[in-house]
């Protein structure tokens, strides 16, 4: 059994910490500064892993292989697989005129305002996607519908990018949440209650940061109303469901709340006409594609599916035929040094009828319900295929690469050393599950690799684990708007492909100015405000 390494250069913390980020300093180098394609910083950082994994952590080069094929194995089923039917749904709805039909329902229903349709449809209607299928189709799908109102495609995706935190502590019906209490031995519905009580405060604010970024502190002034409603009815809701309803449902309360609550407010509240933010009708009905479907009938993709998936993982109908195969050559073949030499095991969980399944059937069953021959199915089917080759590769890698940090032992080094700060560690928290995720593009997989090290290291400093495990997840959520794979997917919807590093470097700031707020906010709910951490047996 391979042991990993903890101090492996040198036998120093310090220099083995510089080694083990060095694949994610290769990411955010060839992504944030050089402007590469998503792709090649991905393929640069997996080569810099392997280099690491083997020369410096002594990791068998099979071992390696098949960690990083384990990986590979993953982003494709289920993560691609979910992806790949999301984007084909968004083609059938295109092909069907569904899309054209929503951006006049938009154009209809809502104030003629581009600040106005940014909150309605990159806050809250992206967070009802988000809830339904996540992995960056809610960026690709929202950003493309800012783009056929006027927004320029570089600016709306940065925007969705910032907006797409929010809900993704609770995606896929709380998985993220359920798996973070199986990783650490804590009750889940505790571990819901402490995220519910920090992401709200992130929710609240998100519209209004956005809104200084795109209109300045002068549409803040103009707008603020909505703003508030926008944003404090996803908290609320945030807020609700995950402490005192079912945290499972948490993303599509929240963001049905949102939304109903944002067109409700819009109908008794207008803002001041604003020339320089109207939106040129005449421009975009020269660009518009002809359709006689009417405009209500927009709403039939996203209401399709979204009841199919909260349908089907409420019946349980993606555990049937599952199948949990043991990784050959890989399960249980490394002890994790950090966790008393425990056996690090390789499971793929195969589910033919998992989320991306019933995705699928939505597309199809919209397809049917609209009446698209069957020609333009597999013209949108052939549309979704050149959209994702270059995404699934670099979801392919970078997840590879993340599942090669976590085996090999230079993703517990990177932890160790955060933990190793002594009461610092409580404003670096939050960065370890922004890391994971920036990386894995999940906060399932952020909270499966780092969140029983919170709860060590929280221990270790007689801090409250509670605390931090969720702090590993709400960290994470903000590091999801620099991870390559929401990145490439969304850039290869929006005829962004090759411009990943500008879309990248466009959130970098945001993401870490709003990580660091997050740690503030942690940092005064250990020391100001303990009481706002629920309590679970012994711990206080």
């Amino acid at each position: 059994m391979f042991a990993q390494l903890l101090t492996p250069v040198g036998n120093s913390l310090g220099l083995s910490f510089l080694a083990a980020a060095s694949p994610v300093a290769m990411v955010l180098l060839l992504l944030g500064v050089l402007r590469r394609p998503a792709w090649q910083a991905a393929l640069a950082g997996l080569a810099t892993g392997l280099a690491a994994a083997v020369f410096l952590w002594r990791m068998p080069p099979a071992l390696a292989i098949n960690a990083v094929a384990n990986g590979a194995v993953f982003a494709l089923w289920p993560v691609m697989w979910i992806v790949v039917n999301a984007l084909l749904l968004y083609n059938v709805a295109v092909k069907s005129g569904r899309f054209e039909a929503f951006r006049v329902w938009v154009l209809n229903h809502l104030p003629n305002d581009r600040r106005i349709v940014l909150v309605v449809i990159g806050f809250c209607f992206g967070a009802l996607l988000e809830g339904v299928s996540g992995f960056g189709t809610p960026v690709a799908i929202t950003s493309s519908l800012l783009i056929l109102v006027g927004f320029p495609p570089l600016e709306a995706i940065v925007f969705v990018l910032i907006f797409n935190t929010a809900p993704v502590a609770f995606g896929a019906l709380g998985v993220p949440v359920t798996v973070l209490g199986a990783v650490t031995g804590l009750p889940a519905t505790a571990l819901a209650q402490m995220v519910g009580r920090q992401l709200p405060f992130i929710a609240l604010i998100l519209p209004f940061y956005v809104m200084a970024l795109y209109g300045g502190w002068r549409s803040i002034r103009a707008l603020w109303p909505v703003l508030l409603v926008a944003g404090a009815s996803f908290a609320t809701s945030q807020f609700v469901s995950s402490n005192y309803l079912d945290y499972a449902l948490t993303d599509v309360l929240s963001a049905l709340g949102s939304l109903g609550g944002t067109l409700a407010f819009l109908a008794v509240w207008k803002p001041k006409a604003s020339p320089e933010f109207a939106i040129d009708r005449e421009a975009l009905n020269e660009r518009a594609v002809e359709t006689y479907v009417r405009p209500w009938q927009g709403w039939l993709p996203w209401l399709i599916v979204s009841a199919v998936v909260i349908a089907w993982t409420h019946m349980g109908i993606a555990k049937i035929g599952e199948q949990a195969i043991s990784w050959p050559g890989l399960h249980k073949a490394i002890s994790i040094t950090l966790y008393n030499a425990k056996p690090y095991p390789a499971i793929w969980t195969f589910q033919p009828l998992g989320t991306g399944t019933a995705i699928l059937l939505s597309a199809i069953g919209t397809g049917l319900i609209v009446k698209l021959s069957i020609k333009d199915f597999i013209g949108a089917v052939r549309q979704t295929a050149v959209q994702s080759f270059i995404p699934i590769v670099t979801v392919m890698t970078i997840i590879g690469l993340a599942y090669l940090m976590n085996y090999s032992g230079m993703a517990y080094t990177l932890g160790y050393g955060v933990a190793s700060t002594g009461k610092l560690f409580v404003l670096l928290s939050p960065f370890l599950g922004w890391v994971a995720v920036m990386l894995s593009g999940s906060d399932t997989s952020g909270n499966a690799l780092f969140g029983n090290l919170q709860v060590v290291a929280a221990r270790q400093l007689d801090l409250n684990p509670v605390l931090f495990a969720a702090t590993n997840s709400s960290g994470g959520v903000l590091g999801k708007m620099i991870s390559p794979q929401n990145i490439a997917t969304g850039a290869a919807v929006t005829n962004l492909r090759g411009q990943e590093g500008a879309i990248f470097a466009g959130t970098f700031v945001h993401s870490i100015a709003l990580t660091f707020l997050l740690g503030l906010l942690v940092v005064a709910q250990q020391y100001l405000i303990p009481w706002i951490i629920p309590v679970v047996g012994a711990i206080k």
